[in-house]
């Protein structure tokens, strides 16, 4: 399944048994030997909420939480028919997220995701920092010193607005920076160009999977520091490679909700 291009191979631990779920993640993730996916995604009951997600990065290191992800786990369960709720409680690694489905002629099309509160305290991002929060902080990676604002949304990241991001060497940059010494769990990297206050350009490098297609936690990360830089209004549109997420910063409850689509691409089986 993807969401806005951000692709997860996803097992129904209804009906599978899923052991050494790091290591099935590196085959699952492989474009050429596996599935092919950004990384892989457990569907599991709950002992708190209606339904638990765990989530691991195409290197199999398992990740807190991701926006895409969650949208399309949504789906996978009124779509199957292991419920008929349209608001569902989901168990993360990030905490609890609340998801508002969409149906259209008994298929989950969208979903909204409640994403909580931004994090944006360095010590809680964390980042290395002498300031308490990195709002447009220069910071050196050899060659090339970029302005950094980091914000967690139940995992870190790094946002860097600037102009041109197609032209950007993202492989390269992205990866100095998941890796620079400042980020103790490493992070993930987005570039962001502002196209006006209600809409931005942005691409993503996720730790631990390289350059996706789209980023829920990271489309979200985007719209709060450019609130924070005064850049963006607390509702806009993401563009992103994969297509468009929409995101709201709500000034009452301080709480950013992703809303986007949810695709199942297809169904099958590989040996394991």
């Amino acid at each position: 399944m993807h969401g806005a291009g951000n692709d997860y191979a996803y097992v129904d631990c209804f009906e599978e048994r899923m052991e050494h779920p790091e290591a099935f993640a590196i085959l699952a993730s492989d474009r050429h030997k596996g599935i092919g996916a950004d990384g892989l995604v457990l569907i599991m009951s709950s002992r708190s909420c209606d339904f638990r997600m765990r989530m691991f990065n195409a290197d199999g290191s398992e990740a807190q939480m991701c926006g895409n992800a969650a949208r399309c786990v949504g789906k996978y369960l009124y779509d199957t028919g292991r419920t008929r709720k349209t608001t569902l409680s989901l168990e993360t690694k990030a905490g609890v997220k609340k998801l508002r489905l969409f149906p259209v002629d008994g298929k989950v099309q969208r979903v909204r995701v409640d994403m909580g509160e931004p994090v944006l305290r360095a010590l809680d991002v964390p980042v290395t920092s002498d300031e308490e929060l990195v709002i447009s902080q220069v910071v050196d990676f050899r060659p090339g010193s970029f302005a950094l604002t980091c914000v967690s949304m139940g995992n870190p990241h790094a946002v860097i607005f600037t102009e041109g991001v197609d032209g950007i060497n993202l492989p390269d940059i992205g990866s100095r920076i998941e890796h620079h010494g400042m980020f103790p769990e490493r992070v993930n990297v987005e570039f962001a160009e502002v196209l006006s206050p209600s809409r931005v350009k942005a691409r993503v490098w996720e730790r631990g999977s390289g350059e996706t297609q789209a980023c829920g936690t990271g489309a979200c990360a985007v719209l709060v520091a450019g609130v924070l830089n005064q850049l963006l209004e607390r509702e806009a549109v993401i563009s992103l490679p994969g297509g468009e997420l929409e995101v709201k910063w709500d000034e009452e409850d301080n709480r950013v909700y992703l809303t986007g689509n949810a695709v199942t691409v297809f169904k099958g089986e590989i040996e394991w």
